[in-house]
């Protein structure tokens, strides 16, 4: 199948095969029909498959007959909410790429940046707005933005917007925009919660499900490697130095762990870039940039990072601290090998995360390859450490002896 298949203006078609695009993934070939139809949609697919064109090109097509409209006079048609900035800003540029050929105007709304860009493009009017909720709702407050006019919600990577507390934002926004919007839910998997969230907003959804194992088992070599915690930086730039060649992604599970090794892979001698939690908005768009550009042949991060950077050509991707949840490994890993092309990753386990590899393969459906020819190797007896919780030095009492001592008394 082709994008010519799916019956999208050439305006659209020419953006696409500008950007590189031959033909459709499997989730675009299900999801563009259907919303060009106007249905509702709740679908799951593994990061990396090209979720974000399978909305943004129909919603494009869909508002294509409306873009002559005055710029003054645009308003929100189309509402895009992601949970992280860097994915909405992603997505922005996703939107923006696509319409190049187009009159379409798309803005983004994102926590950590200056509010009053945002309410100044806004003021001039766009199409389509690409928003994160903590920002979106202030905007509302301050009466910048006016969903009124929306006629298609997005909420994208849904079981992660849930997860990190956004339900109760999320079903204001919901209520802010017309009750016969068309609403399309995209997220990675469908637990329980999302369903029954989909259920209160979805009206006879279109269901679409991609295998969710396939981008981790065809196109990605999975690679673990048994190692003493204490030994884990030096096994990373043994790995750096005699196996990976290209740009890699490297992930911790604590900010800290990030300061952590970016500072001992600098002291070797490698360009490191950083993005977590406590760096600014700023700060992590820069890191980005100067991974993006290659100025950076590393980039370590937080699982903040795990979904919507879209890197091409990421070689390789460090999973440092093993993801106690199966779903970040599966995220983890689809940073790698996006659109068909081949990537690897390296897991690398202490004696404390084997519960954890356990579950991950028992999640995917495959044995990891033990790499066991490297300088250190776990030994396979090896315990979990118990870090005791020592106890204070000093005795037990109201006043240490020497401080009794010390004290002149009245009596």
């Amino acid at each position: 199948m082709s994008f010519k298949d799916l019956q999208l203006n050439k305006p659209i078609l020419r953006a696409i095969a500008e950007a590189g695009y031959d033909n459709p993934t499997l989730i675009q070939q299900k999801a563009i029909p259907a919303i060009l139809e106007g249905r509702d949609v709740i679908a799951s697919a593994q990061t990396g498959t090209g979720k974000t064109a399978a909305f943004a090109l129909p919603i494009l097509q869909r508002l294509l007959h409306k873009q002559d409209a005055p710029k003054t006079g645009k308003k929100v048609k189309a509402l895009i909410v992601s949970p992280t900035r860097e994915l909405a800003q992603q997505i922005e540029q996703n939107f923006i790429t696509y319409s190049t050929h187009t009159q379409l105007r798309t803005a983004a709304a994102v926590g950590g940046v200056a509010i009053e860009p945002q309410k100044e493009a806004l003021k001039k009017g766009v199409d389509i707005l690409v928003a994160t909720p903590g920002r979106l709702l202030d905007l509302h407050k301050q009466e910048a933005v006016n969903l009124t006019a929306v006629e298609i919600l997005v909420l994208d990577e849904a079981d992660m917007m849930l997860d990190m507390g956004f339900l109760d934002d999320v079903q204001k926004i919901e209520r802010l925009c017309p009750s016969d919007k068309q609403s399309l839910l995209f997220s990675a998997t469908i637990p329980y919660k999302v369903e029954k969230f989909a259920q209160s907003i979805l009206l006879q959804p279109e269901r679409i499900a991609i295998n969710p194992n396939e981008a981790t088992t065809d196109k990605v070599a999975q690679l673990l490697y048994y190692v003493p915690k204490p030994q884990k930086i030096e096994l990373c730039i043994y790995v750096l130095r005699n196996t990976i060649k290209g740009n890699v992604i490297i992930f911790r599970r604590t900010k800290y762990g990030v300061d952590k090794l970016e500072s001992s892979l600098t002291k070797n001698g490698y360009t490191v870039a950083s993005i977590h939690g406590d760096k600014s908005q700023t700060e992590r768009q820069e890191a980005l940039k100067e991974f993006k550009k290659g100025n950076a042949q590393i980039l370590i991060a937080t699982d903040v990072a795990a979904r919507g950077i879209d890197i091409s050509d990421l070689d390789a991707v460090i999973n440092f601290d093993v993801p106690n949840v199966t779903d970040t490994y599966v995220h983890r890993t689809g940073r790698t090998a996006r659109a068909g092309k081949e990537g690897i990753t390296y897991t690398f386990c202490s004696a404390d995360e084997k519960n954890y590899i356990a579950n991950i393969q028992k999640a995917i459906g495959i044995q990891l390859d033990v790499i066991k020819d490297h300088p250190f190797p776990l030994d396979p007896e090896a315990k979990p450490q118990v870090h005791k919780k020592q106890g204070s030095k000093y005795k037990k009492g109201r006043k240490s002896t020497a401080s009794k001592k010390k004290k002149k008394r009245w009596y």
